[in-house]
């Protein structure tokens, strides 16, 4: 059955239908990456946003210009989406670590995953630690014994630590050229000391 548009400007196009099915390109779809931005050396990764890259690289490049450009950075790391373990989505006071038990026991080999909580609604996700896992339910499981900050968390992602890329020291260089960024904040403008003294000025 074909589907007919509403809009007039499509009809009179007068499409005909093909049989013919096509083949999409290898890289005709581009792959989500999730970016997590460390804001100071002193502070936790925290999920900033996405971007859609062709393969890691491009990812990074693109991250950098999108989220680091106009606020001061420490470090980044980027994953696939795919490569993202999403815990169920607890309602607000109840931590999603009380329906968490242990899992049946595995013979895969422990590997490190990294753990990141959301702990309100509307808020981003933050990286809580680091765990030694057979899998990434064994890893929540770990994170309960050891990352359960007692209060209630919301949501958490697990990613094997080996799926990250995660920039080095020598890659830290590239944020060094505007190490001050205040100036592209909109509160280094004082717009509100400025509202106040027009206001003075018309009294």
């Amino acid at each position: 059955m074909s589907l007919k548009s509403l809009d007039p400007r499509i009809n009179r196009l007068e499409i005909k239908e093909q049989d013919q099915e096509f083949e999409k390109d290898s890289l005709d779809q581009l792959t989500t990456f999730e970016v997590f931005i460390q804001p100071r050396e002193d502070r936790p990764y925290q999920h900033e946003g996405i971007v859609h890259a062709p393969d890691e690289d491009m990812a990074f490049v693109f991250a950098k210009e999108q989220f680091s450009r106009r606020a001061t950075c420490s470090g980044m790391k980027i994953t696939d989406t795919r490569n993202v373990y999403v815990s169920k989505l607890s309602e607000a006071g109840v931590s999603i670590y009380e329906s968490i038990e242990a899992p049946k026991e595995s013979n895969e080999t422990e590997t490190e995953y990294l753990v990141f909580h959301l702990m309100k609604r509307g808020k981003q996700h933050r990286m809580a630690g680091e765990v030694l896992a057979s899998g990434p339910e064994d890893a929540l499981y770990k994170a309960k014994l050891s990352l359960d900050p007692g209060k209630p968390v919301l949501n958490a992602w697990v990613v094997r630590t080996a799926n990250i890329h995660t920039t080095s020291g020598s890659d830290k260089v590239i944020w060094d050229t505007l190490p001050d960024k205040t100036f592209r904040e909109a509160i280094a403008y004082r717009g509100a000391d400025k509202i106040k003294k027009f206001l003075e000025e018309q009294s």
